[in-house]
């Protein structure tokens, strides 16, 4: 459902009981720009992808919230914006298929 510039998307207080929040989780942050492959170790192993439209996507497990936080910090402290954080599965769900 798309939200307009004066609407707001109301997040759910009910868990998931599909998911187990102790499982890591794996992710996708979509930032503008592009970035060199140097930076993975800083982003803790996860793959970098450059996008044909000029964004990086980097992609993979996050132990937990807190990993989370700290890895947006780090986006953050480099000046690039920001576009999307999307949280795809967990390590378990992944292992499934």
């Amino acid at each position: 459902m798309p939200v307009g510039p004066n609407e707001y998307k109301v997040m759910s207080n009910n868990l998931d009981p599909q998911t187990d929040p102790h499982e890591p989780s794996i992710y996708e942050i979509r930032i503008r720009g592009h970035l060199g492959y140097q930076w993975a170790d800083w982003f803790e192993g996860l793959t970098i992808t450059l996008e044909d439209n000029g964004d990086t996507l980097l992609t993979g497990p996050v132990l937990d919230q807190a990993a989370l936080h700290g890895l947006l910090r780090k986006v953050r402290d480099l000046g690039t914006p920001l576009l999307a954080v999307i949280r795809l599965e967990t390590v378990e769900q992944k292992n499934k298929t």
